[in-house]
């Protein structure tokens, strides 16, 4: 499954249903460039088991304001579009992955 890039418009059909880890980022940010090939490593170890989506905080406010996002990368879990867990800054993949598996 492919990382998808959602918008304030997209967001709730892109994470309504199943497991869903959504990072909070912005083009300038450098923990957010450091991550961004964690999460592309982990999206294809968690194929069909839960979904990636990334959500640019400077073109899509409105959400990241919906979930408080205060400094990035913010990292939510979703489950079936109810946020369940949280983490903020680099996280290395296994605790990502261990954080995705509490929630499968």
């Amino acid at each position: 499954m492919a990382i998808v890039n959602a918008t304030d418009q997209t967001f709730t059909a892109e994470t309504n249903e199943g497991v869903v880890l959504v990072d909070f980022w912005a083009p300038w940010c450098g923990p957010c460039k450091m991550i961004a090939p964690v999460l592309e490593e982990l999206d294809s170890e968690i194929a069909g088991k839960a979904k990636i989506v990334k959500v640019d905080v400077d073109e899509n406010q409105e959400t990241a304001g919906k979930f408080g996002v205060m400094s990035i990368p913010t990292l939510i879990v979703l489950k079936d579009g109810e946020a369940v867990d949280k983490v903020v800054g680099f996280q290395p993949k296994e605790a990502l992955a261990e954080l995705l598996a509490k929630h499968a």
